[in-house]
Protein backbone atom coordinates (compact mmCIF):
# COMPACT_ATOMS: atom_id res chain seq x y z
CA UNK A 1 0.00 0.00 0.00
CA UNK A 2 0.61 3.56 -0.51
CA UNK A 3 0.43 5.97 1.74
CA UNK A 4 0.68 9.57 0.35
CA UNK A 5 -0.48 11.64 3.48
CA UNK A 6 -0.61 10.59 7.50
CA UNK A 7 -4.15 10.74 7.14
CA UNK A 8 -4.33 8.19 4.90
CA UNK A 9 -2.48 6.09 7.13
CA UNK A 10 -4.23 6.61 10.36
CA UNK A 11 -7.34 5.84 8.41
CA UNK A 12 -6.01 2.83 7.91
CA UNK A 13 -4.95 2.32 11.54
CA UNK A 14 -8.34 2.59 12.58
CA UNK A 15 -9.77 -0.14 10.83
CA UNK A 16 -7.25 -2.55 12.72
CA UNK A 17 -8.90 -5.94 13.08
CA UNK A 18 -8.64 -7.88 16.99
CA UNK A 19 -7.97 -11.49 18.06
CA UNK A 20 -10.12 -14.46 17.57
CA UNK A 21 -11.99 -14.68 20.71
CA UNK A 22 -13.26 -18.36 19.86
CA UNK A 23 -9.34 -19.28 19.20
CA UNK A 24 -8.48 -17.68 22.92
CA UNK A 25 -11.43 -19.97 23.88
CA UNK A 26 -9.97 -23.08 22.80
CA UNK A 27 -6.22 -22.19 23.31
CA UNK A 28 -7.43 -21.92 27.27
CA UNK A 29 -9.30 -25.05 27.35
CA UNK A 30 -6.92 -26.90 25.77
CA UNK A 31 -4.27 -25.36 27.92
CA UNK A 32 -6.35 -26.70 30.97
CA UNK A 33 -5.95 -30.23 29.74
CA UNK A 34 -2.27 -30.51 29.43
CA UNK A 35 -0.14 -32.74 31.08
CA UNK A 36 1.11 -30.34 33.64
CA UNK A 37 -0.17 -28.28 37.06
CA UNK A 38 -2.43 -25.27 36.21
CA UNK A 39 -0.39 -22.79 35.28
CA UNK A 40 3.32 -24.69 35.55
CA UNK A 41 4.47 -23.33 32.44
CA UNK A 42 3.88 -19.67 33.64
CA UNK A 43 4.19 -16.92 31.34
CA UNK A 44 4.58 -19.55 28.70
CA UNK A 45 1.07 -19.81 29.12
CA UNK A 46 0.05 -16.60 28.51
CA UNK A 47 2.15 -16.31 25.27
CA UNK A 48 0.93 -19.34 23.65
CA UNK A 49 -2.99 -18.31 24.58
CA UNK A 50 -1.99 -14.51 23.03
CA UNK A 51 -0.35 -16.41 20.02
CA UNK A 52 -3.05 -18.52 19.46
CA UNK A 53 -5.42 -15.70 19.46
CA UNK A 54 -3.53 -13.75 16.94
CA UNK A 55 -3.42 -16.33 14.70
CA UNK A 56 -7.07 -17.56 15.19
CA UNK A 57 -5.99 -21.22 15.69
CA UNK A 58 -6.65 -22.75 19.20
CA UNK A 59 -3.00 -25.18 18.55
CA UNK A 60 -1.36 -23.16 16.49
CA UNK A 61 2.17 -23.59 14.93
CA UNK A 62 5.36 -21.12 14.60
CA UNK A 63 6.60 -21.95 11.64
CA UNK A 64 7.79 -18.83 9.18
CA UNK A 65 9.29 -15.70 11.31
CA UNK A 66 10.28 -12.68 9.91
CA UNK A 67 13.05 -10.32 10.56
CA UNK A 68 13.16 -7.36 8.84
CA UNK A 69 15.77 -3.93 9.38
CA UNK A 70 15.05 -0.91 8.34
CA UNK A 71 18.04 1.70 8.12
CA UNK A 72 18.13 5.41 7.77
CA UNK A 73 20.26 8.38 8.48
CA UNK A 74 19.68 11.40 10.58
CA UNK A 75 20.69 14.41 10.36
CA UNK A 76 20.33 15.45 13.56
CA UNK A 77 24.16 13.89 14.20
CA UNK A 78 25.36 17.05 12.88
CA UNK A 79 24.60 18.26 17.02
CA UNK A 80 27.40 15.38 18.27
CA UNK A 81 24.70 13.23 19.73
CA UNK A 82 26.26 10.23 18.77
CA UNK A 83 29.79 8.73 19.18
CA UNK A 84 30.29 7.31 15.27
CA UNK A 85 29.62 9.14 12.10
CA UNK A 86 26.44 8.81 10.21
CA UNK A 87 28.80 6.63 7.33
CA UNK A 88 28.39 3.47 9.72
CA UNK A 89 24.70 3.53 8.40
CA UNK A 90 25.87 2.37 5.23
CA UNK A 91 28.82 0.06 6.21
CA UNK A 92 26.16 -1.83 8.78
CA UNK A 93 24.04 -2.36 5.68
CA UNK A 94 26.62 -3.62 3.63
CA UNK A 95 26.92 -5.72 7.31
CA UNK A 96 23.83 -7.02 7.21
CA UNK A 97 23.39 -8.08 3.34
CA UNK A 98 26.42 -10.16 3.92
CA UNK A 99 25.69 -11.73 7.19
CA UNK A 100 28.11 -10.63 9.18
CA UNK A 101 26.11 -9.24 12.03
CA UNK A 102 24.70 -9.91 15.57
CA UNK A 103 21.10 -10.32 14.00
CA UNK A 104 21.76 -12.40 10.95
CA UNK A 105 23.25 -14.90 13.46
CA UNK A 106 20.20 -14.71 15.43
CA UNK A 107 17.56 -14.51 12.62
CA UNK A 108 19.32 -17.78 11.55
CA UNK A 109 19.52 -19.42 14.97
CA UNK A 110 15.60 -19.56 15.02
CA UNK A 111 14.69 -20.29 11.32
CA UNK A 112 13.81 -16.40 10.73
CA UNK A 113 13.68 -14.89 7.09
CA UNK A 114 15.97 -11.89 7.19
CA UNK A 115 15.70 -8.68 4.55
CA UNK A 116 17.25 -5.86 5.16
CA UNK A 117 15.58 -2.23 3.53
CA UNK A 118 17.96 0.99 3.32
CA UNK A 119 15.96 4.13 3.29
CA UNK A 120 17.29 7.10 1.20
CA UNK A 121 20.68 6.73 3.01
CA UNK A 122 22.25 9.64 0.76
CA UNK A 123 19.22 11.62 2.15
CA UNK A 124 19.37 12.02 5.81
CA UNK A 125 16.32 13.62 7.87
CA UNK A 126 16.57 17.42 8.57
CA UNK A 127 17.79 18.35 12.13
CA UNK A 128 14.66 18.05 13.90
CA UNK A 129 16.42 20.95 16.41
CA UNK A 130 16.11 23.31 13.08
CA UNK A 131 12.66 21.85 11.71
CA UNK A 132 10.56 19.13 10.82
CA UNK A 133 12.98 15.98 10.28
CA UNK A 134 10.30 14.50 7.61
CA UNK A 135 8.46 16.01 5.20
CA UNK A 136 4.66 14.59 5.10
CA UNK A 137 5.72 12.72 1.95
CA UNK A 138 9.07 11.62 2.96
CA UNK A 139 7.06 10.16 6.10
CA UNK A 140 4.38 8.50 4.51
CA UNK A 141 6.68 6.72 2.14
CA UNK A 142 8.33 5.51 5.19
CA UNK A 143 5.50 4.57 7.03
CA UNK A 144 4.10 2.33 3.33
CA UNK A 145 7.71 0.85 2.76
CA UNK A 146 7.58 -0.66 6.24
CA UNK A 147 4.21 -2.12 5.98
CA UNK A 148 5.01 -2.85 2.17
CA UNK A 149 8.43 -4.94 3.74
CA UNK A 150 6.10 -7.46 5.91
CA UNK A 151 5.49 -10.75 4.23
CA UNK A 152 1.77 -12.23 4.64
CA UNK A 153 2.79 -15.74 4.86
CA UNK A 154 4.69 -15.06 7.84
CA UNK A 155 3.28 -15.95 11.13
CA UNK A 156 5.78 -13.52 13.15
CA UNK A 157 7.24 -10.62 12.93
CA UNK A 158 10.56 -8.78 14.51
CA UNK A 159 11.37 -5.50 13.32
CA UNK A 160 14.92 -3.75 14.15
CA UNK A 161 16.67 -0.37 13.07
CA UNK A 162 20.03 0.82 11.88
CA UNK A 163 20.70 4.32 11.90
CA UNK A 164 23.41 6.41 13.63
CA UNK A 165 21.57 9.16 15.79
CA UNK A 166 18.40 7.19 16.30
CA UNK A 167 18.48 7.00 19.87
CA UNK A 168 18.03 10.89 20.21
CA UNK A 169 15.05 10.42 17.86
CA UNK A 170 13.36 7.99 20.32
CA UNK A 171 14.22 9.61 23.10
CA UNK A 172 12.37 12.82 21.44
CA UNK A 173 9.29 11.00 20.46
CA UNK A 174 9.20 9.13 24.09
CA UNK A 175 9.44 12.49 25.48
CA UNK A 176 6.60 13.95 23.36
CA UNK A 177 4.52 11.38 23.55
CA UNK A 178 4.85 10.61 27.65
CA UNK A 179 6.40 13.65 29.00
CA UNK A 180 8.38 14.04 31.59
CA UNK A 181 11.91 15.72 30.98
CA UNK A 182 14.70 15.12 28.47
CA UNK A 183 16.97 13.60 30.71
CA UNK A 184 14.56 11.03 31.31
CA UNK A 185 14.54 9.29 28.49
CA UNK A 186 18.21 10.17 26.87
CA UNK A 187 20.80 7.76 27.31
CA UNK A 188 24.18 6.96 25.99
CA UNK A 189 23.10 4.87 22.72
CA UNK A 190 26.56 3.86 20.88
CA UNK A 191 28.85 5.19 24.05
CA UNK A 192 28.40 8.85 24.60
CA UNK A 193 30.36 10.15 27.38
CA UNK A 194 29.05 12.36 30.24
CA UNK A 195 29.53 15.73 27.77
CA UNK A 196 27.89 13.92 25.27
CA UNK A 197 24.95 13.00 27.28
CA UNK A 198 24.58 16.36 28.14
CA UNK A 199 24.72 17.56 24.37
CA UNK A 200 21.96 14.84 23.25
CA UNK A 201 19.77 15.64 26.47
CA UNK A 202 19.54 19.35 25.58
CA UNK A 203 18.72 18.52 21.71
CA UNK A 204 16.01 16.90 22.84
CA UNK A 205 14.77 19.03 24.90
CA UNK A 206 15.01 21.73 21.90
CA UNK A 207 13.42 19.72 19.73
CA UNK A 208 10.46 18.85 21.79
CA UNK A 209 10.27 22.89 22.69
CA UNK A 210 10.39 23.60 18.30
CA UNK A 211 7.63 20.71 17.87
CA UNK A 212 5.54 20.89 21.49
CA UNK A 213 1.41 20.05 21.02
CA UNK A 214 2.05 17.59 17.94
CA UNK A 215 -0.59 14.78 17.59
CA UNK A 216 1.43 10.90 17.64
CA UNK A 217 1.95 10.98 13.73
CA UNK A 218 2.78 14.34 13.74
CA UNK A 219 5.74 13.25 16.40
CA UNK A 220 6.93 10.86 14.30
CA UNK A 221 7.06 13.09 11.31
CA UNK A 222 8.50 16.12 13.09
CA UNK A 223 10.80 14.25 15.44
CA UNK A 224 11.91 10.85 13.87
CA UNK A 225 13.57 9.00 11.15
CA UNK A 226 12.96 6.74 7.85
CA UNK A 227 13.76 4.00 10.03
CA UNK A 228 11.48 4.93 12.57
CA UNK A 229 8.49 5.35 10.45
CA UNK A 230 8.85 2.37 8.54
CA UNK A 231 8.82 0.15 11.63
CA UNK A 232 5.53 2.05 12.75
CA UNK A 233 4.30 1.21 9.59
CA UNK A 234 5.34 -2.39 9.95
CA UNK A 235 3.55 -3.01 13.07
CA UNK A 236 1.15 -1.85 11.91
CA UNK A 237 0.50 -3.97 8.53
CA UNK A 238 1.24 -7.01 10.89
CA UNK A 239 -1.72 -5.93 12.87
CA UNK A 240 -4.01 -5.76 9.69
CA UNK A 241 -2.74 -8.99 9.21
CA UNK A 242 -3.01 -10.85 12.65
CA UNK A 243 0.76 -11.54 12.53
CA UNK A 244 2.45 -11.53 16.25
CA UNK A 245 5.35 -8.60 16.92
CA UNK A 246 8.54 -9.23 19.40
CA UNK A 247 8.73 -5.76 19.95
CA UNK A 248 13.27 -4.87 19.99
CA UNK A 249 14.58 -2.16 22.29
CA UNK A 250 14.24 1.39 22.55
CA UNK A 251 13.86 2.59 19.30
CA UNK A 252 11.82 -0.21 18.36
CA UNK A 253 9.42 0.12 20.78
CA UNK A 254 9.35 4.12 20.48
CA UNK A 255 8.33 4.01 17.26
CA UNK A 256 5.52 1.50 18.24
CA UNK A 257 4.39 3.89 21.09
CA UNK A 258 3.26 6.19 18.49
CA UNK A 259 0.65 3.98 17.57
CA UNK A 260 -0.47 3.41 20.98
CA UNK A 261 -1.01 6.72 21.83
CA UNK A 262 -2.94 7.48 18.59
CA UNK A 263 -4.68 4.19 19.04
CA UNK A 264 -5.46 2.64 22.65
CA UNK A 265 -4.57 -1.05 22.23
CA UNK A 266 -3.30 -0.95 18.78
CA UNK A 267 -0.18 -2.89 20.45
CA UNK A 268 -2.14 -5.74 21.73
CA UNK A 269 -0.58 -7.81 18.94
CA UNK A 270 2.84 -6.67 20.60
CA UNK A 271 5.16 -8.12 22.94
CA UNK A 272 7.50 -7.06 24.62
CA UNK A 273 10.81 -8.99 23.72
CA UNK A 274 13.18 -7.76 26.07
CA UNK A 275 14.56 -4.46 28.24
CA UNK A 276 17.56 -3.09 27.20
CA UNK A 277 20.26 -1.11 29.11
CA UNK A 278 18.88 2.45 27.56
CA UNK A 279 17.53 3.93 30.72
CA UNK A 280 14.54 4.85 29.05
CA UNK A 281 13.10 1.87 27.59
CA UNK A 282 12.05 0.16 30.71
CA UNK A 283 10.16 3.54 31.84
CA UNK A 284 8.39 3.33 28.16
CA UNK A 285 7.31 -0.10 28.35
CA UNK A 286 6.13 0.94 31.35
CA UNK A 287 3.72 3.30 29.97
CA UNK A 288 2.51 0.79 27.46
CA UNK A 289 1.93 -1.73 30.30
CA UNK A 290 4.26 -4.38 28.39
CA UNK A 291 6.50 -7.07 30.57
CA UNK A 292 9.78 -7.87 28.58
CA UNK A 293 10.29 -11.35 28.12
CA UNK A 294 14.18 -10.92 28.72
CA UNK A 295 16.51 -8.78 30.39
CA UNK A 296 20.04 -9.48 29.50
CA UNK A 297 21.91 -5.99 29.43
CA UNK A 298 21.41 -5.95 25.48
CA UNK A 299 21.94 -2.30 23.82
CA UNK A 300 22.43 -3.45 20.27
CA UNK A 301 19.86 -2.73 18.09
CA UNK A 302 19.49 -4.49 14.97
CA UNK A 303 16.17 -6.30 16.03
CA UNK A 304 18.65 -8.49 18.48
CA UNK A 305 16.93 -8.49 21.71
CA UNK A 306 13.04 -9.45 19.86
CA UNK A 307 14.94 -12.19 17.39
CA UNK A 308 16.74 -14.28 20.39
CA UNK A 309 12.95 -14.23 22.36
CA UNK A 310 11.60 -16.08 19.02
CA UNK A 311 12.88 -19.25 20.87
CA UNK A 312 10.89 -18.36 23.43
CA UNK A 313 8.09 -17.75 22.02
CA UNK A 314 8.55 -21.24 19.82
CA UNK A 315 9.03 -23.09 22.88
CA UNK A 316 5.37 -21.74 24.35
CA UNK A 317 4.00 -22.66 21.24
CA UNK A 318 5.57 -25.97 21.04
CA UNK A 319 4.49 -26.71 24.60
CA UNK A 320 1.17 -26.02 24.05
CA UNK A 321 0.17 -27.55 20.66
CA UNK A 322 2.36 -30.56 21.44
CA UNK A 323 2.07 -31.52 24.93
CA UNK A 324 -0.20 -34.39 25.31
CA UNK A 325 -3.27 -34.07 27.27
CA UNK A 326 -4.06 -35.84 30.53
CA UNK A 327 -6.73 -37.77 28.21
CA UNK A 328 -4.52 -38.68 25.42
CA UNK A 329 -1.75 -39.56 27.48
CA UNK A 330 -3.54 -41.66 30.33
CA UNK A 331 -2.93 -39.21 33.26
CA UNK A 332 -4.89 -39.01 36.07
CA UNK A 333 -6.36 -35.19 36.89
CA UNK A 334 -5.38 -33.64 40.24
Amino acid sequence: MTFTTLAQFAAALSAMPGPDPDAIAGAQARNGQLTKPPGALGRLEELAIWYAGWRGNPRPKLERPQVVIFAGNHGVVAQGVSAFPPEVTVQMVANFQAGGAAINQLARSFGASMSVVPLDLDRPTMDFTQGPAMTEADCAAALSAGWDAVDPAADLLVVGEMGIGNTTSAAAIALALMGGTAQDWTGRGTGLDDAGLARKADVVARGLALHADADPLEVLRRLGGRELAAMTGAIARARALRIPVLLDGFICTAAAAVLETARPGALDHCVAAHVSQEPGHGRLLAHLDKTPLLALDLRLGEGSGAALAIGILQGAIACHSGMATFAEAGVSEA
